[in-house]
């Protein structure tokens, strides 16, 4: 895997000013980086975090090409392992930086994600999570969300609601009975799993991703019933 090091200069690829913000493409040696509001989101230093939040969800899940919609293309890590993966059905990518966008489809970040974006079964939203959630018809089996730092550590304070009693509510509404809702997260957060029970969800845990210091990387799961 690419090496991260800080020391490094980090050079600025492209630069963006768009309804929710700043969002910066840079490269730091090997890695490319996002960061959003001066916040550092993902780099591509490994995917391991994207892989399980994946797997974690689809290991639960009984149906026959289930739909799963993951929330954020950030890197495009979760995308490109959905699509390698041939027991998924519908895959819809929800993204709402139009930049990030164009740097999957015309840009750096295409060499990770060209393949999958090529995938019949894959569609990509522009669209905000939040809303969407709140107003689409569109149900799935999994939902996987990667847009923040977690529950307890948004990029953007309009993320707040995605964690909440009504977003929570919403996400619960988009799945399928039996669905599955995967939260990735830097920390632990015992707050967000309570929340998880009282929004209604049940068989919620909390899976860590061992990371090489400091707390681990965690994905919170819950079922709808």
């Amino acid at each position: 895997m690419p090496v991260r090091d800080h020391s490094v200069p980090a050079e600025v690829l492209d630069r963006r000013e768009g309804r929710y913000g700043e969002v910066v493409l840079r490269r730091r040696g090997e890695l490319l980086e996002i960061i959003a509001n001066g916040c550092f989101l993902m780099d591509t230093h490994d995917g391991r975090s994207e892989r399980l939040l994946m797997d974690a969800a689809l290991e639960r899940l009984t149906a026959d090409a289930p739909a799963v919609l993951i929330g954020g293309l950030g890197v495009g890590f979760s995308l490109a392992h959905a699509a390698a993966e041939p027991r998924w059905g519908r895959i819809a990518v929800a993204e709402r930086e139009g930049a990030i966008i164009d740097w999957h489809r015309a840009g750096p970040l295409a060499a990770i994600s060209a393949a999958a974006l090529a995938d019949r079964r894959v569609v990509l939203l522009h669209t905000d999570l939040v809303a969407y959630l709140a107003g689409t018809g569109d149900r799935y089996d999994a939902l996987c969300l990667d847009i923040d730092n977690g529950p307890d550590w948004t990029v953007d304070e309009a993320n707040d609601a995605l964690y909440g009693p009504a977003g929570l509510a919403a996400a619960r509404a988009c799945l399928n009975p039996g669905g599955i809702l995967a939260v990735w997260s830097a920390q632990p957060s015992a707050a967000f799993e309570q929340a998880l029970r009282t929004a209604g969800f049940t068989e919620v845990q909390t899976t860590e991703i061992p990371v090489g210091r400091g707390v681990p990387d965690v994905v919170h799961l819950g079922r709808r019933p």
